[in-house]
């Protein structure tokens, strides 16, 4: 791995860590309602929300009336998002006329930007207008985001109480999260990316006049050449923030974050990666907090950091180290100093192997979906691993709120096989695991990978299906493999090379991105509302500790079994075997 490489991976994740501990104790500070500054600040505006809303905020629920109230809270989003995709030509803010969606991709979009998946089957700039990307998707970027954080907190408090009915209350929860957490740090990276270049207006698009006269074709037609330009304009800077920030990833721009309207500089890169990373990171830090005891925390953390810098190296080196076609041919993909090296297929020369390859690393550990490159063009093994970490079910960091209650599942599935091998009574924080539990963490764990395989295989068996894969082969299976498994783990980035805004996709996509989202969920909430009510047992000579380095490894071998058992007969067929036919024929 080149200095430069290694220093930008270092530093990166130094950068990270340095923000676990403040932004998740702060946010601890506030789901718990402590006494913190911008609870004073914000709390005549939180007792309006309440007023309004006619909601009681002292007043608790049990699990189902929580889950009951939070898939309806997302249910009448996705309803709002799909009307105003559907009317969008007869409402203000629309200064380019553009039409409205086509049913089955306003309802595709409604069920990505509510499922926090933000898969985009359409081109931004060219079919959505202010009023749609403001209203439509970036509120829903930041209401699918806290509530992801609300089912990780009662997760958490189903495990920190005890003989208790209630697990909080879901209306008060989402107003906390999105008031206090991700609006101020939304609007605070939102000036720091308007600072570096990113566009913020609400200007018409614009024509310029180009340096030299441009010549292209589509099929069917003649030639035409021009020299007129049109650059597309918006409130992108707002939406760019809070896309990285609540890991929804989807783009105002077509190009997402390799356009440089969304991400013009190295400085908003970085910003931005680190965007991603820093409420999934912190939440462990929330997570040990409210729980007594942050050694949990930090081990958690330490499970996900160790996939995560694993997994980067793989895909890194594979980037580094080119393509071997392309070498045969002649092409120089030795780092110099005139160009990157490596294999530059489809990355941007701003950013090289190295930032691409992190960025990718980033994107698809989370579910986040944002991309400054072509997972398409990446080498067979490079895209196994973007592949590989969605597969894993986004439990490396994973997304805002789902990433944490994700892998505290497979603690508890781990603690569970653990304590069958050697004979005791399976515990995690003081609470005995039992067969309820295991059932909704087997259904939590299972049902992605069922839809997964389940939407690939119908895909490549009807003519519908297989008509999307832009590329035959190994290749084209990937393609198809991608985008169920960015939709069933609700990630959102794609392979680049599949055409998905067709009824058949646009609808198989959009059921299992919902499945994927709020079965999980529903399984979840009742796992936290069964730990609640239990008693806290005494910790014993045979209670197995949660917090050292025995843990860890088990936490990560319960996370690669699962994966691998799932989905490698799956990989063999697309990445693997494309990785052998490349370098066997180099």
């Amino acid at each position: 791995m080149p200095g430069p490489t290694l220093t930008l991976f270092v530093g990166f994740m130094l950068l990270v860590l340095a923000l676990v501990k403040p932004l998740g104790l702060y946010m601890a500070n506030v789901l718990e309602g402590r006494p913190v500054w911008p609870l004073r600040l914000a709390a005549p505006l939180e007792r309006a929300i309440y007023r309004l809303c006619g909601i009681e905020p002292a007043r608790e629920m049990g699990w189902k009336a929580y889950t009951a109230g939070l898939l309806l809270f997302n249910a009448l989003g996705a309803l709002s998002v799909y009307l105003l995709q559907r009317c969008q030509r007869w409402l203000p803010l629309n200064p380019q006329q553009l039409p409205n969606l086509a049913p089955d991709s306003a309802f595709n979009t409604a069920v990505s930007f509510v499922t926090n998946t933000n898969w985009q089957g359409y081109s931004g700039e060219s079919a959505m207008s202010y009023l749609t990307q403001m209203v439509a998707l970036a509120v829903q970027n930041f209401l699918s985001a806290a509530s992801g954080i609300v089912v990780a907190i009662v997760l958490i408090r189903g495990l920190a109480r005890h003989s208790s009915g209630t697990v909080g209350n879901v209306w008060v929860d989402l107003t906390r999260s999105t008031l206090y957490v991700l609006l101020p740090l939304a609007v605070l990276l939102a000036l720091a990316l308007v600072s570096q270049g990113v566009v913020q207006t609400f200007s018409p698009y614009r024509e310029v006049r180009t340096l030299e006269p441009l010549t292209y074709q589509q099929p069917g037609t003649a030639p035409v050449t021009t020299q007129v330009q049109t650059l597309p304009m918006g409130p992108i800077a707002s939406q760019e923030s809070i896309k990285e920030l609540g890991t929804n990833g989807g783009g105002f721009l077509n190009a997402n974050s390799a356009h440089p309207y969304e991400n013009p500089t190295a400085l908003s890169n970085l910003l931005e990666m680190l965007a991603i990373l820093a409420i999934p990171a912190a939440l462990t830090y929330t997570f040990g907090r409210m729980v007594g005891d942050t050694r949990q925390g930090w081990a958690v953390l330490a499970a996900m950091t160790v996939l995560f810098l694993a997994l980067l190296a793989v895909l890194d080196w594979n980037e580094q180290r080119g393509n071997p076609l392309l070498a045969a041919l002649g092409v120089e993909q030795t780092p110099s100093a005139t160009q990157a090296g490596g294999n530059m297929e489809g990355k941007e020369t701003r950013f090289g192997v190295a930032a691409s390859a992190l960025f990718a690393a980033v994107t698809t550990a989370t579910s986040c979906g944002a991309v400054n490159s072509l997972h398409g063009s990446f080498t067979p093994l490079g895209g196994f691993v973007t592949l590989f970490q969605m597969q894993l079910g986004e439990v490396v960091f994973g997304g805002v709120g789902s990433g944490l209650y994700s892998m505290l599942i497979f603690a508890i599935v781990g603690v569970f096989i653990a304590g069958l091998m050697i004979g005791r009574t399976p515990e995690y924080l003081g609470k005995k695991i039992e067969a309820f539990e295991m059932k909704m963490s087997s259904i939590a764990i299972l049902v992605m990978p069922f839809i997964v395989l389940t939407g690939t295989a119908v895909a490549v068996s009807v003519d519908a299906g297989r008509a999307g894969a832009g590329n035959p082969g190994a290749h084209g299976f990937s393609e198809i493999l991608y985008a169920f498994s960015s939709a069933g783990n609700n990630n959102g980035s794609a392979f680049a090379g599949i055409a998905a805004n067709t009824p058949f996709y646009n609808v198989a996509l959009a059921l299992v991105m919902w499945i994927g989202r709020f079965w999980p969920i529903v399984a979840v909430l009742a796992v936290a509302g069964s730990l609640a009510a239990k008693k806290r047992i005494p910790v014993s000579e045979g209670t197995m500790p949660t917090h050292g380095p025995t843990f860890v490894v088990l936490l990560i071998g319960t996370v690669l079994l699962v994966g691998a058992l799932t989905f490698v007969p799956a990989l063999a067929l697309g990445p693997i075997v494309e990785h052998l036919m490349l370098w066997g024929s180099g």
